[in-house]
């Protein structure tokens, strides 16, 4: 196998496979990416089993083959070039890179031992990239990552028309997002579990192309494996058993009061006064008419409070949360203004956001809802 190419193609497609590579891989090969010359295209593929990779770049080449390589040393490799095509040839198991001056040599590994990689299910719809990245980073963020409650660590995806909603808990809150998107069949109905951390990665390097991701799942039923594509770059991923329970009907029909504060302030603010806290520790909200105000305690009588001002609807009250699930909350909404409703300072309290409508009037945005369970404390 004998190919040239830019550099900086290589670069990206090589980056881009190797970050789903383990890195305490079961057999050595699963740490390789693999390498395959053919009708002018070079494809690069990754596999571990759970998650596949692959992404196509055209190449000039010479010979057609097949190679396989240490996956994340290919990758510093490559980025450490200089800005000049990139010779590479594989010939009588070793593997030889030349850009400019610069000169490697690298082990292969045996092709054979390599597994095959899953083929990719059919496509079921398509949805913009960046809406696709964003939604995603929103509803993961309330994910699980306790692996001894692998249902908690997946994303629920749910597709009924031209609807399609992500759905997320770690027991302590959670997250919604309801979306447009374009399905091939308008009567489509699935439902799908998918791992956090499998389908941030994938939107999080789909999102920056442009464009739009295809969603590509079997056709009997949505179970074992979910594709997404875009552009020239192709994954997949396991698909968890079991669903979420009925998260929607945890969602509060009528709320007692209503606080709207600027969003960034409040993580300013809630950040600064945890300094004295240890990370994770509580953080109370003290709310009133007067306005709004931030406290945190720490070890050894350790206090930080801090007032803002605020826009407030409801009988005065006190309630406190996980610092870090609040802060995490603030920045999923993505808006200018944090809009929090309550029902009772120890029930589920609903966090969405808000911008400016039609005559400057703050109007909360649909679509996005991060329910936040309230810690005890003493009065």
């Amino acid at each position: 196998m004998k190919f040239r190419v830019e550099r900086d193609a290589l670069t990206t497609a090589v980056t881009w496979t190797a970050k789903s590579l383990p890195t305490r891989p079961s057999v050595p090969v699963l740490a390789g990416a693999l390498l395959s010359v053919n009708d002018g295209a070079l494809t690069i593929s990754g596999f571990d089993y759970e998650i596949s990779s692959q992404v196509t770049v055209n190449v000039e080449a010479d010979a057609p083959g097949t190679a396989l390589v240490s996956g994340r040393l290919l990758a510093e490799i490559v980025k450490a070039l200089p800005a000049k095509p990139v010779e590479f040839a594989a010939v009588d198991g070793h593997a030889e890179i030349t850009c400019g001056s610069a000169r490697f040599t690298l082990p292969t590994m045996p092709v054979e031992d390599y597994p095959a990689l899953p083929a990719m299910p059919g496509a079921v719809g398509t949805i913009p990239a960046d809406v696709f990245a964003t939604a995603v980073s929103q509803v993961a963020v309330a994910a699980g990552r306790d692996d001894t409650l692998p249902t908690m660590t997946g994303v629920q995806v749910e597709m009924i028309g031209t609807s399609l909603a992500l759905l997320a808990t770690d027991r302590y809150r959670m997250a919604v997002r309801e979306l447009d998107w374009a399905p091939d069949d308008d009567d489509i109905n699935l439902t799908m579990l998918i791992p956090a951390k499998a389908l941030s990665d994938t939107a999080r390097s789909f999102g920056p192309a442009g464009g739009d991701v295809t969603i590509a799942m079997p056709q009997e039923g949505g179970t074992g494996l979910v594709g997404f594509s875009a552009q020239n770059r192709h994954t997949t991923s396991r698909v968890l058993d079991g669903q979420l329970p009925k998260l929607r009907s945890l969602l509060p029909t009528a709320y007692n009061a209503k606080l709207r504060v600027t969003a960034a302030e409040l993580v300013e603010v809630s950040r600064r006064v945890a300094l004295v806290a240890e990370r994770d520790t509580r953080i109370q909200l003290r709310i009133d008419s007067e306005g709004l105000v931030v406290e945190a305690g720490g070890t050894e009588d350790a206090k930080a409070s801090e007032a803002m001002d605020c826009e407030y609807d409801g009988e005065p009250m006190t309630v406190a949360f996980n610092s870090q699930y609040l802060l995490d909350g603030l920045s999923a909404i993505n808006a200018p203004t944090a809009v929090l409703s309550f029902t009772d300072p120890m029930k589920p309290v609903v966090l969405t956001g808000a911008a400016p409508g039609e005559d400057d009037e703050v109007q909360e945005i649909e679509g996005y809802k991060y329910l936040l369970q309230p810690l005890r404390f003493e009065s």
